[in-house]
């Protein structure tokens, strides 16, 4: 065992000795067998996932994944299957095991909440008994869905008022309707916390889709049937007449209301800038600037937030700052409003509250949302209910369910080689700067500091080990293991509580943004902070075992991605104490812009087959791929400042590649995986990511050390005469 636990580092000076080398003396050296055996697994993984026949010069992405493309199928349960999928169900399967294990020490309230919060869900038989019922008693808190209950009109419609029903949706069931309330960090003070007003999502994840007609018209339709079929289980549940043409004549008109507001939101390209959204003002303006004309009255915004804010015993005025992020979205609403009854309005408010709830319910309840799921998705089914039970609980006790999960699978000792490689990488983007003819001086000096500034979150926060700091995390929730719909409810209302809480307290930058339990890594532009959660820590992604090439092309690259997210189109709008502030000289800012141009130019010709030949949107994925350039450019060269200093990796074993080639081979196939074709269209509207083949394909097209590695010639497809760089 002892070598076992010695054998974490490759520099184990036995393994190099002439006498290793030419006899493989594993009884003498197990260690060196041990990290023989981890370079064996990954050239294996590497060689299964790629096909050597394509010509690297012509398809890299092919040629790294064409291996993993034939031998994986999607799951009839996925829209998508890639290599963070393969890694995020391998997560479930550990959360699911921690889960359900007893506890026999008792040492955290807060670990028992979090199973027994997924016994709830997991209780399948009661979850039928109980049918919609659990839905249907909350509705009275919020005034009834008038589609699904008779007389609504004269029993709910004169206690009707829109700053109420709107407000409880918001504070009590985390449902935000018509008008999005927040309380948030403000973008040009990061120490404070101020509410913020923004417009809506949609019942649809894109507003293209609400043209209703031509490719959108199947999600329209299955959208409504949805809600007819929903409406038609409620009533049939209370035992009431089901008049079928009635039903659908109000889900025509909820569409019809989603429709216009749909037409009245802004686009994502159009949200990109965060300095061109952020709208500051008293309170007191909102009544002026954005005037709301329901039928019960004038909307009046004081009264509307403090029904909100009473909820954690605090009270605004009119001088209260607040910023609008969708001014054109609300002076636009009020003419929707005036176009509809109360009555229809409160049906589309209750129905998306509804929509949300139904997840919580019985098969029948569930079900209803499978025409919507393969219209937008491709899926015929659902993942099973235990994979279903461990997301939710990690999504909403992301700090218990993370202790579980690092004291289960996570190495302690990866936070130094990280740290290790945070500094090389950082090191590499700030030496960089003087090499970028379009900077002058003071914007890369300003550039430099921000950068130093940046701090990095590895792993999980020590607090969560702490019992007395994860209890009083959730001191207020008190779950049952036969309520899991209640449950979710007093998830919402505990989640939503701890947020309106911070109005009045300083940001605690020093806060975890994640639970540990994540396959994905952050950037958050108000804190200039890097973080790095325990489960992205692994193969192919990242392995103390692992040869440095594979490491540097996998979490390197990440590495270098979510430092260059600090100076993308967005990012680089806060400076390095993650204020929003202009420190950006004219001619710099200017040269940005036209450079960034160039690569939304290059992702927007990219078409992509899975999506029916549609082109990438390169405006809306613009600051990813801005930082997928940086960060293979900065993994690549601190990669190669590394072998410099300690020397060429011994090959790895069985594949003809050196170590170069095989940081570009590791990074492309982190990006492996393939989409149903709805799921596909749906990404290119939604998704600021690019596919996974162009994230591959667009980097290194614009990376000439690529070209180098693998002797690609000026007439190759990797080889583009027109290539792009910011970073």
């Amino acid at each position: 065992m002892s070598a076992v636990h010695h054998c974490h580092s490759p520099k184990h000076p036995v393994c190099h000795t002439k006498q290793w080398r030419d006899m493989h003396h594993c009884r003498l050296y197990p260690v060196c067998c041990f990290l023989d055996s981890l370079s064996v697994l990954a050239a294996a993984r590497l060689i299964e996932n790629m096909d050597s026949k394509v010509d690297p010069c012509e398809n890299f992405y092919e040629y790294a994944c064409g291996g993993w493309l034939k031998k994986n199928i999607i799951p009839e349960t996925s829209s998508r299957y890639s290599t963070f999928d393969i890694l995020r169900h391998e997560l479930a399967v550990v959360l699911k095991g921690v889960l359900e294990r007893q506890d026999t020490s008792n040492s955290s309230n807060a670990l028992t909440k979090a199973r027994v919060l997924y016994k709830s869900c997991n209780n399948e038989s009661l979850i039928e008994q109980r049918g919609g019922s659990p839905l249907l008693s909350v509705l009275p808190d919020v005034l009834e869905w008038p589609i699904a209950t008779d007389h609504w009109d004269t029993k709910y419609g004169t206690q009707w008022r829109a700053e109420d029903i709107i407000a409880k949706l918001n504070e009590k069931y985390l449902k935000p309707v018509l008008i999005y309330f927040f309380v948030s960090t403000d973008d040009r003070d990061s120490n404070s916390h101020i509410i913020h007003i923004d417009q809506p999502s949609l019942g649809l994840q894109s507003r293209d889709y609400y043209v209703c007609a031509g490719p959108y018209k199947e999600v329209c339709d299955a959208y409504e049937t949805f809600m007819f079929d929903v409406a038609k289980l409620m009533r049939s549940d209370r035992g009431l007449e089901i008049n079928e043409t009635a039903i659908r004549e109000e889900v025509n008109l909820i569409m019809q209301l989603e429709q216009d507001m749909a037409n009245a939101t802004d686009t994502s390209e159009e949200r990109n800038n965060p300095t061109l959204i952020y709208n500051k003002m008293h309170l007191g303006a909102m009544n002026v600037n954005f005037t709301l004309e329901f039928e019960s009255g004038v909307f009046n915004w004081t009264h509307f937030i403090n029904k909100i804010m009473e909820t954690v015993n605090l009270t605004v005025t009119d001088a209260e700052d607040i910023v609008v992020y969708a001014p054109n979205y609300l002076r636009k609403l009020n003419a929707i409003i005036n176009k509809y009854s109360t009555r229809q309005i409160q049906n589309y408010m209750v129905w998306r509250f509804v929509m949300s709830m139904v997840g919580g319910l019985s098969k029948s309840y569930r079900d209803t949302r499978k025409p919507l799921q393969k219209a937008i998705y491709g899926t015929t089914s659902e993942a099973a209910i235990w994979q279903q039970c461990a997301n939710y609980v990690n999504t909403h006790m992301d700090y218990a369910v993370g202790r579980l999960y690092v004291e289960e699978a996570f190495s302690k000792d990866s936070k130094s080689m990280m740290d290790e490689l945070i500094a090389e990488i950082r090191d590499v983007f700030i030496s960089n700067l003087n090499d970028l003819p379009w900077m002058d001086s003071e914007t890369k000096k300003e550039a430099a500091k921000k950068a130093l500034a940046i701090s990095e979150k590895i792993g999980y926060s020590e607090n969560i080990m702490d019992d007395n700091y994860l209890n009083k995390e959730y001191e207020g929730l008190n779950y049952s293991a036969d309520e899991y719909f209640e449950n979710t409810l007093k998830t919402s209302q505990m989640t939503q509580k701890k947020r309106l809480k911070k109005l009045r307290v300083k940001v605690n930058k020093d806060e975890w943004i994640t639970g540990p339990a994540v396959v994905n890594a952050f950037y958050s532009a108000s804190r200039n902070q890097i973080v790095f959660p325990a489960a992205i820590l692994q193969p192919p992604f990242f392995g103390k075992g692992q040869a440095r090439s594979l490491n540097y092309g996998g979490i390197g690259m990440v590495i270098g991605h979510e430092i260059t997210h600090g100076f993308d189109d967005s990012g680089r709008n806060y400076d390095k104490n993650g204020d929003m502030t202009d420190w950006w000289s004219p001619s710099s800012s200017q040269k940005f812009q036209e450079l960034s141009q160039c690569i939304v130019d290059q992702y927007g010709r990219y078409s992509w087959d899975l999506a029916n030949g549609q082109n990438l949107n390169g405006n809306l994925t613009l600051g990813e791929n801005i930082a997928d350039n940086g960060g293979i450019r900065q993994a690549y060269q601190a990669y190669q400042n590394y072998v410099k200093k300690h020397g060429t990796e011994k090959p790895l074993p069985g594949i003809d590649l050196n170590h170069e080639q095989l940081f570009f081979l590791n990074f492309a196939q982190v990006w492996c995986g393939t989409h149903r074709p709805e799921h596909a269209a749906n990404s290119i509207k939604t998704d600021d990511h690019s596919p996974g083949e162009f994230r591959v394909m667009g980097s290194l097209q614009n990376f000439p050390e690529f070209a180098r590695a693998f002797n690609c010639k000026k007439n190759n497809a990797m080889v583009p005469q027109t290539t792009c760089r910011v970073w």
